[in-house]
């Protein structure tokens, strides 16, 4: 189930020296036992792997990475270590002859809306397990590809830590459970692969008797190599309430002669867990106690590098033949041996293994870079990759060209290194490759840039420090900059930092990301909040209580006026005010939706009884939890501490909940007409629209915009009743709730789900069944940035409005043109033809004019220097820009080369034309038409250039037109007997 633990780096002291070629390849470092087993035993290992794995051949001093601490005993393997497609293809085949069914990996984009991207075996079949859908078959197998970036700083640093790895699984749907799950993980580990009994060790649940009992009487382990573990190691939920039950795991020892006393399974250098058992048994009620399930199911993860480090006896998971052969790869660049440097370049080299694989993978399964979401992990892996390429001095793909790409290099030996039961990947190489390329090359751009800033910031950070005797800290603002300018992700930056002993301003870094995120969230205009120092708002007032799920009325208390930003007691009648009440009915905005509009009221006082109206336009969220209420004082006078009457506006709270609850039918058709890659990127939802930003590499065309409004408007035609709970964050992730990648969470969230179509984190408000709707109608498609476009859609009332608008339109037209609403397309190409037709004719007859008009200026060409140039430059009046061209064209092919014509024309008000053409006379004198109209056209407030032969130019001031054609005369004249004389 992929709830294998990552383990440390171990060290410990090296082995005698032996030749490269034989002290590292897919098999890794024997050591004395390279000795034992013998050069022709080696040789035969070596020989099978199916990946060689090369080294120069040389004596050196430099000691390879040593595996003297976990190594598995002689004899365990046969008489060859297994490949690790021969381990995951021995894994399937054992359970397949069991009645497993073999079935492929899912996708790294999960069906499971509550995770990014997959991250356990048992991800496509938990719909199965938690009696969501029914079973398929009643057991199956599979090795399935994951992807976890949670621990990424480790990677390349310990021995076992990864961003892509492969989990081997089998799994029972009600049918076989502890017993053969034991037995069978048992032969598999000991017959099949080969691994001597007395060194595996066992974890059991300190309660599950029955798990203990088969392994110590049925399968005849010893009760030393049983340890009894807790809650917390092993006991498996699905949430606070659902099926869990508890663990058995695996463990190897790689040092069995420091006995039985003491051990602790979680002493890494000692052992590796790598085959995890969970045995879902019970249902946990809601008040905390276990029922049995009536189907019982067992799901299983064996991590597939952890059993190839074991098989093929090297240090670390890097080194067996599943990523290996990608480090050589990225050595070959860098031009370094692996086997003689140091441990700083292998943990880079380690990093490149890992990252290649995971974004070779990910961008074979559709998730391309961006900014956000699973584009944001592949974009984030990527620059992590070129960076520590550039550390290592890669800087191109090894064909000589240095501004060319490393990446694609790398990648073709990932590809090349996929199986059969990844065949995908060799299908798509040609996309995989382009991307990474195009993204390489893109980052490529800034990165020098930011690097040498990023050097300029630290070192001023270093410098700064020892002035004041403190300790070095990059501002929050310049580490902002660097990622929201030159690109560099966060985690770089800090990378960076670290090694050059320098914090970060976090916190600072924070508020300037959640700046931006503000900034660029709305197309409405956002009045900004102008409320002094948070101290001045928040001193004394508690947070706001949000009533508005419920109610749209009620009765509130005035805490706090600011005007201005700055805190009053009173506010009089005309005046803005911000005012914060103790509890609302108004929606603040947040999550893409904006803030309710409404009203205050407040009666008046015995002495004059005047009442209180105020008016509220916006509503904003302050640190705090704070409800800022942004009004006008229709009538009378506000007061703090005042009893105040707060109103909604029903009828706009209605058409903010529509289109709040069309946003996620959209993004759940998106998923279902474009693939599930696609993420949300931003949203706006307002009154009389809403705005959906998604991540995708090309615009809808018109049949997928078709579909995804058939798909929209059928889940509102079912009148499904929308269902909200409040919950804790990880039940609700369990429970399906698609949670946006970047964005923060309480430990209790709101769940909001249109049962069988989407089911979201939302804070926001939605109407109580999708009949309230009505009609969904996408507006506008288009791109907005690199693989992100964007949506704009209208459904209810704002729907209603755009379709009556539409149909007064389409009733105008059919009344002008005296047709059929059917028929007006049709009309309106015959008109646009017609218009064509008619504009080539005036075109023609003005190009007639213009050549008419030029041959009556050829009688007044002069002729200028030894070479006798013919000259013309005059005014052509209104004559249009092209017929200009056109006149100029007929004229220096009317003269005898060598000809120069500069012509010029105010077409209408404001705007000048201007053109040369020289005949190759001239420019053979080195006169250029491009460069010499340019510097005229600046007389007229303009510029241009072109060919040297022929140029255009244009400009603002038709006034100074006859001023430019005479200086155009007396340069052409000197340029012309200077260059010919």
């Amino acid at each position: 189930m992929g709830a294998l633990k990552p383990l440390a780096l171990f060290s410990a002291p090296t082995k005698p020296s032996i030749p490269p070629l034989l002290r590292h390849h897919s098999l890794g470092y024997f050591g004395e036992e390279y000795m034992r087993i013998g050069m022709r035993r080696v040789f035969q290992v070596y020989l099978k792997s199916k990946h060689k794995v090369c080294f120069p051949v040389r004596n050196s001093s430099a000691s390879a990475q040593p595996v003297t601490e976990n190594m598995v005993e002689e004899g365990a393997l046969g008489e060859a270590a297994m490949s690790g497609e021969e381990i995951r293809r021995k894994f399937l085949d054992f359970y397949a002859s069991r009645g497993h069914k073999v079935l492929p990996s899912a996708s790294l984009v999960p069906d499971d809306p509550t995770v990014l991207l997959t991250i356990a075996g048992m991800l496509q079949f938990k719909p199965i397990f938690l009696g969501k859908e029914p079973r398929r078959v009643p057991r199956a197998t599979t090795s399935q590809r994951c992807i976890r970036t949670n621990d990424i700083i480790n990677v390349g640093r310990t021995a076992r830590h990864h961003t892509f790895f492969e989990m081997l699984g089998n799994f029972s749907f009600g049918d076989y459970f502890k017993r053969e799950a034991i037995k069978w993980a048992w032969e598999l580990t000991t017959q099949e692969y080969g691994l001597t009994p007395e060194r595996l060790w066992v974890s059991v649940f300190k309660d599950d008797d029955e798990a203990f009992s088969i392994w110590r009487d049925e399968v005849g382990v010893s009760v030393e190599r049983i340890k009894r573990m807790g809650e917390e190691d092993n006991f498996w939920t699905s949430g606070v309430t659902g099926p869990c039950g508890p663990c058995s795991e695996i463990y190897y020892d790689f040092h069995p002669e420091r006995g039985y006393l003491d051990t602790d399974l979680g002493d890494d250098s000692r052992f590796i867990e790598f085959y995890n058992l969970v045995f879902m048994q019970y249902n946990k009620k809601d008040d905390g106690s276990l029922e049995p399930l009536k189907q019982k199911n067992i799901d299983t993860g064996m991590g597939l590098e952890r059993m190839a480090q074991i098989l093929q006896k090297v240090p670390n998971n890097y080194e067996t033949d599943l990523i290996f052969p990608i480090i050589e790869k990225a050595s070959e660049l860098a031009m370094v041996s692996y086997t003689e440097t140091d441990d700083k370049t292998k943990t880079y080299l380690k990093v490149i293994g890992d990252h290649m694989r995971a974004v070779v993978y990910l961008i074979s399964d559709g998730v391309l870079p961006s900014n956000i979401g699973r584009g944001y992990v592949v974009r984030r892996l990527i620059r992590r990759v070129v960076r520590t390429g550039r550390l290592l001095g890669i800087k191109c793909g090894g064909e000589g060209n240095m501004q060319d790409a490393f990446l694609p290099v790398l990648a073709d030996t990932v590809i090349d290194l996929s199986t059969p039961i990844d065949s995908d990947v060799k299908t798509r190489r040609h996309r995989i490759v382009e991307e990474l390329k195009r993204e390489e090359l893109r980052f490529v751009q800034t990165l020098e840039r930011g690097e040498k800033l990023l050097d300029q910031f630290l070192a001023d950070a270093v410098s700064s420090a020892r002035s004041n005797g403190s300790d070095p800290c990059l501002s929050g603002e310049n580490a902002f900059l660097l990622y929201d300018t030159y690109g560099f992700p966060i985690e770089i930056t800090a990378e960076v930092a670290e090694e050059r002993g320098v914090s970060i301003d976090m916190e600072r870094f924070d508020i300037e990301m959640e700046k931006q995120r503000r900034q660029s969230q709305a197309a409405h205009n956002v009045v900004k909040l102008s409320i002094g120092s948070e101290s001045d708002l928040s001193t004394g007032i508690p947070e706001t209580k949000f009533l508005g799920y419920d109610d749209i009325f009620s009765s509130s208390t005035v805490k706090g006026l600011l005007v201005e930003g700055k805190p009053v007691m009173l506010v009089s009648e005309g005046n803005e005010v911000d005012i914060l009440l103790d509890r609302t009915p108004f929606y603040a905005e947040s999550g893409g939706q904006i803030g309710d509009h409404g009203f205050l009221y407040a009666a008046g006082d015995k002495e004059n009884g005047q009442k209180t109206i105020v008016e509220i336009k916006d509503v904003q969220k302050s640190p705090g939890n704070l409800f800022i209420h942004k009004g006008t004082i229709k009538e009378g006078a506000l007061q703090v501490g005042t009893e105040v009457d707060a109103a909604v506006d029903a009828n706009l709270r209605q058409r903010a909940k529509v289109h709040h609850t069309a946003t996620h039918l959209l993004q759940s058709a998106l998923k279902s007409v474009i693939g599930g890659e696609t993420s949300q990127a931003g949203s706006l939802v307002a009154f009389d629209r809403l705005r959906f930003d998604f991540t995708f590499h090309r615009p809808l065309s018109d049949t997928e915009v078709m579909e995804i409004e058939r798909l929209v408007n059928r889940w509102i035609g079912d009148a499904t009743q929308l269902q909200t709970k409040v919950m804790p964050l990880d039940d609700a992730k369990n429970a399906g709730a698609i949670a946006m990648f970047g964005e923060k969470y309480g430990e209790k969230v709101r769940v909001v789900e249109v049962p069988g179509v989407s089911m979201e984190l939302c804070g926001g408000t939605h109407v109580s069944n999708t009949s309230e709707i009505r009609g969904f109608k996408i507006i506008s498609e288009q791109g907005i940035a690199s693989g992100v476009r964007r949506i704009e859609a209208v459904a209810g009332e704002a729907f209603i409005d755009y379709i009556a608008a539409r149909d007064n339109y389409m009733k105008h037209l059919c009344s002008m043109l005296k047709v059929k609403a059917e028929d007006v397309t049709e009309r309106v190409e015959s008109l646009l033809e017609e218009l064509r037709t008619v504009r080539n004719e005036a075109s023609a007859t003005r190009e007639k004019l213009a050549i008419c008009r030029a041959s009556i200026l050829a009688s007044k060409a002069f002729i200028i220097g030894a070479s006798s140039v013919r000259v013309i430059v005059e005014n052509m009046d209104d004559t249009d820009a092209d017929s200009l061209r056109t006149a100029a064209e007929y004229l220096v092919g009317t003269l005898q080369d060598p000809a120069a014509v500069v012509l010029g024309s105010s077409p209408c008000e404001g705007k000048v034309s201007l053109v040369a053409a020289f005949s190759p006379g001239v420019v053979g004198h080195g006169i250029q038409a491009g460069k010499f109209i340019g510097g005229i056209a600046k007389f007229c407030g303009g510029g241009g250039g072109g060919k040297p032969n022929f140029a255009q130019a244009g400009g603002r001031k038709p006034e100074n037109l006859m001023g430019a054609l005479e200086k155009a005369r007396e340069q052409l004249i000197a340029s012309i007997s200077e260059k010919t004389s």
